[in-house]
């Protein structure tokens, strides 16, 4: 089937950041935006911003890591923008901790909001895609799927999701639906300033030597996410399906 005309997109943790630009860009793409995110009046700032700049867009305050929640959410973007078709799954959470003093607790929150948060949002939507016979999924998971220090918890949900990703692809591909997973490499964030205060740089020292070390010279900004994203999303993508696309200035091993 061909793409819905009137497309709606789910962007998960769309308040600020990636989630922010993603939202955005799908907004200038024509899709109409549910900005999902904990900070209902932060996703009421960004999707007040898209309004403004003729799109539309609603915020929906919702704790992704919460079924009951995810529910209501899916509900309310039904309702009020109609069936999704593309769903962005963003929200994640990334602080830092070595294993030995890692809490039960810790590692639950972060799987919790970074994969158990991705299947919640996705089983909601996913009927939606099915049934219109045409959909996206892109998951946005991390290098540091690959590893690493001080953060295994947040590896070990950014890894999980790749294998997510994979497994919807093949599972989804027969009814018309892309599953695809993008791997940022360093990001001018929330996140990354908060690495910054960590190991006690200024955020502009950290940017500096995050950008000595990728190919293209120079950090990545939250646009070049939603850059990818917009083409995975877009139907000359239909191709395109469980991957993992890493946007990072330069090769990833």
């Amino acid at each position: 089937m061909s793409a819905p005309r009137n497309p709606v997109a789910i962007v998960t943790g769309g308040a600020r950041g990636i989630g922010a630009a993603v939202a955005a860009q799908l907004a200038r793409d024509g899709h109409a935006v549910a900005v999902l995110d904990l900070d209902e009046q932060v996703a009421a700032d960004t999707a007040a911003g898209i309004v403004a700049a003729g799109g539309r867009a609603i915020a929906v305050r919702c704790d992704v890591a919460d079924e009951a929640a995810v529910t209501a959410a899916t509900d309310r973007v039904v309702a009020e923008l109609g069936a999704p078709t593309v769903l962005v799954n963003n929200a994640g959470v990334g602080p830092a901790a070595d294993l030995t003093e890692m809490t039960v607790e810790q590692w639950d929150h972060m799987l919790g909001i970074n994969l158990r948060g991705h299947f919640l949002v996705t089983r909601a939507v996913v009927g939606h895609l099915v049934a219109a016979g045409w959909g996206r999924i892109v998951n946005i998971s991390s290098i540091s799927a690959l590893g690493d220090e001080g953060r295994s918890h947040y590896s070990s949900a950014k890894a999980g999701l790749l294998g997510f990703t994979k497994s919807l692809a093949l599972e989804l591909g027969r009814h018309g639906v892309t599953v695809n997973a993008i791997a940022p490499g360093f990001i001018v964030s929330d996140m990354t300033a908060a690495s910054a205060r960590r190991l006690g740089r200024s955020f502009e020292e950290h940017q500096r030597l995050a950008a000595a070390s990728i190919p293209v010279g120079r950090a990545g900004r939250p646009e070049d996410i939603a850059h990818t994203a917009s083409y995975l999303v877009s139907p000359e993508a239909g191709f395109v399906t469980g991957q993992v696309i890493y946007v990072a200035g330069g090769p990833v091993d």
